[in-house]
């Protein structure tokens, strides 16, 4: 499963970058452009950074939701398993204790 999940990272991200990278195209030849021409690449531009928009939002809304279902699943392990969520607890805070008095 986090294997999937890097992968959708990296579509994500890649189509995202694909999609500002078109929109910069498409303004550096508005600027070049003059007349209708320029209008055109200036309106397909807009259109470009308002898909990407619309795709990093709903990427958004997908980590929101994928981060909340990692909290409930770690609310109810602890309420499940307390004293195993104490210890664990216990043992991060000594590793990082050492690591940090070490420095």
């Amino acid at each position: 499963m986090e294997h999937t999940t890097s992968q959708e990272q990296g579509k994500v991200i890649s189509g995202l970058k694909h999609g500002l990278d078109a929109a910069e195209e498409l303004l550096r030849e508005a600027a070049q452009s003059t007349g209708d021409r320029a209008t055109e690449l200036r309106e397909r531009a807009m259109a470009s950074l308002k898909s990407t928009r619309e795709a990093l939002l709903v990427a958004q809304e997908t980590a929101l939701q994928k981060g909340k279902q990692a909290v409930r699943v770690t609310d109810d392990y602890v309420h499940d398993n307390p004293w195993q969520a104490v210890g664990i607890a216990a043992g991060v805070g000594l590793v990082l204790g050492l690591l940090i008095a070490r420095r």
